[in-house]
């Protein structure tokens, strides 16, 4: 159970709300680079609960800004993307990527007082694929996270992003709460309709392992292990990374290379982005005779795009249409009825609403890495706001190297942490010896 006060510090992500500003500190994914293009039209974008313009200008160059102009709090979407620069179509009052006002032509040059207006800009870097954006206090930003799936090569990365209508909080903890694997997406399944040969069997012979948990210096890990061949332990790691980063275990260690970005838009909308290794062995998908498992294949099928602040990467299946459960297709062969693994964790993660009134909750063992996830957020934010002490990742980012997630068999008399720690360290990487590295 968590206090409405510790839910209401957790969620909120607006300006000076605790949460907010602890994600601040960091440089956040804005949007896809692929959605601006050079003088293309500006994009609405909602970040943290702030209104705000992206657009890339006309040497290739993005700014991301207030919405309003300056001049008069016309909004700038409505603006012209012309040579290297915004200009507001109110007054024709011009803006660069920086923010900085370029032209005032609707002042009398002898009156003009260009020099000293400058609207609300944030700074942008592109890597991976996306747009990042700094929206912190600091005159000089500290380091992009080196999160390893962040630093792939763009031929071996995949990227899909998609919105979710709840609390960025509830769209997380989908992620580090990976006991209903077993039965939100392979339910129906039983070990003996699977490859015998695959270890990952193993989380469906047994459903209700035990579980380590620990805090990190990235956030916090934990592990779910059940006996496996005579003498081991079938281990599934996953991580939280601070603020907003997830490893999930759904794969084999040794070249599970993935990380889900849960990013608030504001207070009741997540934009969730998905960046792996596209080389990485499969995750259990399949069944022994080779077909899918009912239920897993995705379906990323999204509504027409719109202007409003609401209008991108919104899927067609959501909670308006029941996420087109189908219960004949539950009663015979899918254990939610629902279409893909994504859709499914949508549905369960929506379905409590915008915010969820965590004081109805009755935890369990199997939700330890919840609880210790939110533990480690509120003491962040908390010293952040009392003490002014930021955590290490801020300006540490190469701490990121240490976290990967995915399944391995270990012997029962090896201690979980120093299994981890040999498997982090033999572990395969497009990027050399940085696992190695950060195993050392």
């Amino acid at each position: 159970m968590l206090s409405a006060r510790d839910n209401d510090a957790l969620t909120r992500v607006g300006p000076g709300t605790p949460m907010g500003e602890l994600m601040r500190q960091y440089w956040i994914p804005a949007c896809l680079s692929s959605e601006l293009e050079p003088d293309g039209e500006p994009m609405r974008l909602l970040l943290l609960g702030e209104q705000l313009i992206a657009f890339r200008d006309s040497a290739g160059r993005i700014g991301i800004m207030e919405h309003r102009c300056p001049h008069r709090c016309a909004s700038l979407f409505f603006g012209r993307n012309e040579q290297n620069g915004l200009r507001c179509v109110y007054h024709g009052w011009k803006f660069d990527v920086e923010g900085n006002c370029l032209e005032m032509p609707n002042v009398p040059a002898s009156q003009d007082f260009k020099s000293k207006v400058k609207t609300k800009a944030y700074k942008v870097v592109e890597r991976a694929g996306l747009v990042w954006t700094y929206m912190g206090p600091r005159a000089e930003a500290p380091p992009l996270p080196e999160i390893e799936a962040l630093m792939l090569p763009e031929d071996e990365r995949s990227l899909r992003v998609h919105q979710r209508e709840c609390n960025w909080l509830q769209s997380l903890e989908g992620d580090i709460d990976t006991s209903h694997f077993g039965f939100l997406h392979i339910g129906s399944v039983d070990a003996d309709d699977v490859d015998p040969a695959t270890m990952h069997r193993w989380s469906i012979v047994d459903r209700a392992p035990d579980y380590h948990t620990r805090e990190t210096e990235w956030g916090t890990m934990y592990t779910a292990y059940r006996e496996a061949e005579p003498g081991t332990y079938y281990y599934r790691f996953a991580h939280f990374l601070l603020p907003f980063f997830t490893h999930t275990p759904n794969g084999s260690f040794h070249d599970q290379i993935q990380c889900t970005i849960n990013v608030p838009m504001d207070d009741t909308h997540t934009m969730t982005y998905n960046v792996g290794w596209t080389k990485r062995t499969p995750p259990l998908q399949t069944l022994k005779t080779g077909e899918p498992i009912p239920g897993l294949p995705p379906d990323m099928t999204y509504l027409p795009r719109t202007n409003d602040w609401y209008g991108r990467w919104r899927l067609a299946a959501n909670r308006d249409n029941d996420y087109f459960i189908d219960r004949e297709m539950q009663r015979r062969s899918n254990y939610s009825g629902i279409q893909g693994i994504g859709r499914q964790d949508q549905a369960m993660i929506e379905c409590m609403g915008e915010i969820v009134d965590r004081s109805l909750e009755h935890l369990a063992p199997s939700d330890r890495m919840i609880m210790v996830t939110r533990r480690r957020l509120l003491n962040a934010a908390r010293d952040l706001q009392n003490d002014k002490k930021v955590p290490a990742t801020v300006d540490g980012a190469h701490i990121y190297r240490g976290a990967r997630g995915g399944a391995f068999l270990a012997p029962m008399d090896l201690d979980w942490g120093e299994a981890y720690t040999r498997n982090l360290r033999n572990a395969f990487s497009p990027l050399g010896m940085l696992m190695a590295q950060a195993a050392e």
